[in-house]
């Protein structure tokens, strides 16, 4: 077997075992496969290319399926008029001149809307949407990483995405979830994002989850945290039991955007 055979047969294996296990670090392939650490970078970086894998902070997972545009158009406006109100309610819990670490996602694309009434913002955001609309407002000044932009919601990732944000202090991180199971565990659908995310709740003072109803008692595919580690939840609809008696012993605040 000559040497493109060997790598070929490696990096399909590298695949299947993401396939099963999500994440895989540099140190993990150099040990598994028996190469060195740079030679694991560079299967990641090939099969990044071949749109496989997307690198990350330390490893590589897969390529998230990518949510193809219409469905993505579809939850722009399934409960848009929710979305508005807790965007609105954020927005008047962030006060002017605040840092703010702001997620991706529908939701969240409502709170960059409320919050172009606020001033002299500093946000940091892998949302292209969210950066545009805060962008407009003169006083703010907004970042954004480097990396690959997602046709569908115009996030931008890349494997230096979690230093990125690592690199910076917030008042208040602004996230949203995939699901919230009936345990109380936030669950988002790529690693990546999963990591930005919990990258930016390290740096945060406060941590507000803007969600809609329709994410509560659902899965999220990759486990993000308990909703017990937020500091407030902003909803549109009164949690279900389970989770308001989770918040409750937890001291965790939540408030109704319910017009």
């Amino acid at each position: 077997m000559d040497d493109t055979d060997k790598k070929s047969r490696r990096q399909a294996q590298l695949v299947a075992h993401l396939q099963q296990h999500r994440f895989i670090s540099l140190d993990e392939i150099s040990t598994r496969f028996g190469v060195t650490t740079q030679t694991a970078r560079r299967d990641l970086i090939d099969l990044e290319e071949a749109g496989l894998v997307r690198r990350l902070h330390g490893g590589g997972t897969l390529a998230a399926p990518p949510i193809d545009p219409p469905t993505y158009r579809q939850r722009r406006v399934e409960n848009a008029d929710g979305k508005a109100r807790i965007g609105a309610r954020v927005a008047e819990l962030v006060g002017d001149g605040s840092a703010v670490f702001l997620d991706t996602g529908t939701t969240c694309e409502a709170v960059a809307q409320a919050l172009t009434g606020r001033q002299n913002l500093r946000v940091v955001t892998y949302s292209l949407r969210s950066a545009a609309l805060l962008s407009e407002v003169e006083s703010a000044t907004v970042a954004v990483p480097g990396g690959f932009v997602r046709h569908v919601d115009a996030g931008v990732f890349s494997h230096e995405t979690v230093d990125f944000i690592g690199a910076f202090r917030f008042d208040t991180a602004v996230i949203s979830v995939s699901g919230i199971d009936e345990h109380g565990i936030m669950g988002d659908d790529d690693h990546g994002e999963v990591q930005a995310v919990r990258a930016a709740m390290q740096q945060a003072k406060r941590t507000i989850l803007a969600v809609d109803g329709s994410k509560f008692f659902r899965r999220g595919l990759v486990s993000l945290a308990v909703i017990t580690e937020v500091d407030l939840v902003v909803t549109d609809t009164p949690p279900p039991p389970a989770i308001t008696a989770l918040l409750a012993v937890a001291g965790v605040g939540v408030e109704l955007a319910d017009g």
